[in-house]
């Protein structure tokens, strides 16, 4: 981490801010947008479409603004890699970009995991970030900084170093960080289990973005309930973040363990005869010369790791050249993943609640019915899960939606989400429909169907189903069929087991024996509504544990 030649702080990003951009660190949705405008005497101007990543946004789009485009124009919009991969699999009608630029070859990885099968395996690196570890100036004073060059496992064991996590699910820098965890305990005794120890300590502030986590810094204006002084991000997100925020700076703190991030240049199917011009200018500019610049102006690195350029004065960040490892090959980044999710029970769960008009029985000795001990039984069960476990609530009995037997209570969303927006309030509100059968089959086979299009690596990927009853619906599917179905929708290496909880004496424990069995699951029944808890709990901690 070594000082640099005054060069003023103001460097970093006013070639960027000069074009109105405006960028968010880590953010989930468009947050910037750059065009280069056709000429007004063309009649039919082409357009093409780039998404990024926000740490390369700027720079596309100071090099697409020097773009000499006779009658067209290019637009820039960021949105954060793993969402901008699940849009692209989902294809849901909206504009579809001709070219993404993500932060990460993981996200590739991912949009294609998803069904996205035009998204390449790889692309041309345009740029680097390394991840570092972002550490509390405060911590690394006590260690010796800035005389001294600090590794990941000093910093870890300091004292006042509390760490926290971008989502490695969600977050290419969370994800190949865990790679310089595991690094950073190779020389204990048992390196296996303080890196269990290790994963568990970040696992405790593990949180959607890094945004989330600098708010969550000491003295930072987001102020959290638990101050972060330690976690993986982008070395350009903590530039900007030295700049745009002085109270609470941070210090990068390097690993050769951990693969940079690359930027690939990603072309996507459908780019017209027209857009081909357009997107061949803009990958040579950004490759070429002219992206070399932008990348130094913008605060990132070349492809190569090369030294950082262009950028503020700051003493926190290390500007010699840098090599690093490769980013691994799939299966040891979903090893990586799933070790992180049976640590840590994140998951992705799908939860499908019976409101059938059964479910207004009384339990004895409670004063409540079913469907309040149920929605109680499903708030703790949320309370259980990490806060970065996304989550879907569903009801389901006959008809609740149209011709559909089931209807959505809460979206998926990170547990932490919702409880901020009040879902407990909103579950203690579900009530059972009065004349309502059980249309279980219909709704489990659409609610499978969803978590296998879903599917999420580095999670515990979960379908629930709560029912104090059997299947009802005459017009539904038969359970054959349904176990025929399940049965096509089983992958081993992407397992998604079915959590059956019976609720009280009516439930068909035999039934949910059966449809759980063919995914791999576990059903258990609770006789006695009032203690559906414990017995949740139970379900849950079984499959966890496998």
């Amino acid at each position: 981490m070594g000082r640099h030649s005054p060069d003023g702080r103001r460097r970093l990003l006013l070639p960027v801010l000069a074009t109105g951009l405006v960028v968010v660190l880590g953010a989930a949705a468009w947050v910037t947008v750059s065009a280069v405008t056709a000429k007004p005497a063309c009649e039919q101007p082409v357009k093409v479409l780039v998404t990024a990543s926000a740490d390369i946004a700027p720079a596309l789009s100071l090099v697409a603004r020097g773009l000499d485009l006779k009658c067209g124009s290019v637009e820039v919009q960021t949105r954060e890699a793993t969402s901008a991969a699940e849009r692209l699999a989902l294809s849901d009608g909206s504009p579809r970009p001709q070219v993404w630029v993500p932060d990460s070859t993981l996200a590739l990885r991912r949009a294609r995991q998803l069904g996205a099968a035009d998204v390449p395996e790889t692309g041309s690196s345009v740029a680097s970030s390394p991840v570092v570890l972002a550490v509390a100036a405060d911590v690394v004073k006590g260690l010796g900084w800035p005389d001294r060059t600090l590794n990941w496992g000093e910093v870890l064991a300091a004292p006042g170093a509390v760490p926290g996590m971008p989502d490695p699910a969600r977050d290419a820098v969370g994800a190949v960080a865990l790679l310089g965890l595991r690094d950073s305990v190779k020389a204990a005794p048992e390196p296996s289990a303080a890196y269990v120890a290790l994963l568990r300590r970040f696992s405790a502030n593990a949180l959607g973005a890094q945004t989330d986590l600098i708010a969550r810094l000491p003295g930072s204006s987001g102020g959290g309930t638990a101050a972060v002084t330690a976690f993986p991000a982008s070395e350009n997100s903590l530039l900007r973040h030295n700049i745009e925020d002085r109270t609470s700076p941070l210090v990068a703190v390097y690993s050769a363990a951990v693969p940079t991030l690359d930027f690939p240049f990603a072309e996507l199917s459908g780019i017209t005869e027209q857009q081909r011009p357009i997107v061949d200018a803009l990958r040579e500019a950004v490759l070429g010369d002219a992206g070399a610049d932008a990348i130094a102006k913008t605060g990132l690195r070349a492809a190569g790791g090369q030294a950082l350029q262009a950028h503020s004065d700051d003493p926190r960040v290390s500007s010699p050249g840098i090599r690093t490892a490769n980013l691994p090959p799939a299966p040891v980044v979903d090893e990586l993943l799933n070790q992180w999710a049976g640590v840590n029970l994140s998951a992705r769960v799908q939860v499908l609640v019976d409101v059938s008009g059964s479910m207004n029985a009384q339990v004895p000795g409670t004063g409540l019915n079913r469907m309040q001990v149920t929605m109680q039984a499903a708030a703790k069960a949320m309370h259980l899960f990490k806060p970065a476990t996304q989550l879907r609530m569903l009801a389901f009995s006959t008809r609740l939606d149209g011709d559909r037997d089931y209807r959505e209570l809460l979206p998926m969303a990170p547990v932490s989400q919702h409880l901020a927006a009040g879902a407990l309030d909103k579950l203690a509100q579900v009530k059972a429909t009065q004349d309502g059968g059980t249309g279980l089959y219909d709704s489990v086979l659409d609610t499978y169907r969803t978590a296998r299009r879903e599917w999420e690596p580095g999670r515990l990927n979960l379908v629930i189903v709560m029912t104090d009853g059997h299947n009802d619906d005459p017009h539904g599917i038969t359970r054959a069929d349904l176990l025929a179905e399940l049965a096509k929708l089983q992958d081993p290496r992407r397992p998604i087991p079915l959590i059956g909880v019976g609720i009280g004496p009516d439930a068909d424990k035999a039934e949910l024996d059966q449809l759980t069995a063919a995914t791999g699951g576990q059903a258990l029944v609770a006789p006695d509504p009032a203690k559906i808890t414990d017995v949740f709990f139970t379900a849950l901690s079984r499959i966890a544990g496998g």
